[in-house]
């Protein structure tokens, strides 16, 4: 017989609304989603199998991207549909109880914490802003060149190239650090939060240019457009970067506690907190 376990997507306030407006969502591995409630609040979860997400065979899983990349989209536009219609508080992927006995244990512990994060977070929404210095542009001297025409030698030209080459970095740098200077100025000006990211690199970093910051910004949700406008028109004004922004998104970023009072016989039992389900990291 197969056993299966609770699969938590995110925390919002008990709704029958929500729960009828849920009722053709389909989540990890094509399961319906329902609410799991206690306290005036609900986790949305649906069942997955044991076999497949149970401690050993979770273990195993996470090394498949391809798995991993798809339980990340399923998990991502369950979270999406819930924010559509209310405030949530997005789960970490492959938040895992054993059954819906243990998510309504949880909502019990933690229902104060969730009520005030849920009032903090309500109207809101998430932007993601990226500024990536930009390499010289094509057709700049190369930094090594030798120049037979000046008449000094050989080691001598290499070693003012090498100067010049590294006051060109230098300056590079100085512009893309007053560029962010410039761009998370305007975005306070909007935000009533931020979250600094770690950089992305290897294959997160999309497009040309460093990765120099990788901020979100919590928005009110009706300052959307003003905040897109406002930070696009500071990018118009700089050189030498790129500034990439995204949303508006569940407030994933800004959902993040402690785990360690969860710790349950199923080590991935988990808590609200943004995780590997944060957009940039595969929806972006």
């Amino acid at each position: 017989m197969s056993v299966y376990m609770s699969y938590g997507y995110a925390v919002t306030r008990a709704d029958a609304a929500l729960e009828e407006a849920l009722s053709h969502v389909r989540g990890v591995a094509g399961a319906p989603v329902r609410l799991v409630g206690a306290q005036g609040l609900a986790v949305v979860v649906s069942s997955v199998p044991e076999s497949d997400f149970g401690e050993t065979a979770l273990k195993a899983r996470l090394e498949d991207l391809d798995w991993l990349e798809s339980v990340a989209r399923a998990h991502h536009s369950v979270v999406e549909a819930v924010f559509a219609r209310t405030t949530v508080l997005p789960l970490r992927l492959a938040t895992l109880h054993l059954d819906d006995n243990r998510v309504r244990d949880m909502l019990d512990r933690r229902a104060d914490e969730f009520a005030l994060l849920l009032d903090q977070l309500a109207g809101h929404v998430e932007w993601g802003v990226k500024v990536y210095a930009l390499p010289p542009a094509p057709g700049s001297p190369a930094p090594a060149a030798v120049s037979a025409a000046t008449g000094t030698s050989p080691g001598r030209d290499y070693l003012r190239s090498r100067q010049r080459q590294r006051r060109s970095g230098e300056d590079a740098w100085r512009a893309a650090r007053d560029a962010v200077l410039s761009i998370d100025a305007a975005a306070r000006g909007l935000a009533v939060d931020r979250v600094e990211h770690r950089l992305q690199e290897g294959e997160l970093a999309t497009g040309p240019g460093c990765n120099v910051s990788n901020n979100a910004y919590l928005v009110p949700r009706q300052g959307g457009a003003e905040f897109q406008e406002r930070l696009l028109g500071t990018a118009g004004n700089l050189d030498g970067v790129r500034v990439d922004i995204t949303g508006p998104w569940a407030p994933y970023s800004f959902t993040a506690s402690d785990d360690t009072d969860d710790a349950q016989e199923s080590h991935h039992e988990g808590a609200a907190g943004a995780g590997p389900t944060q957009p940039e990291a595969g929806t972006q």
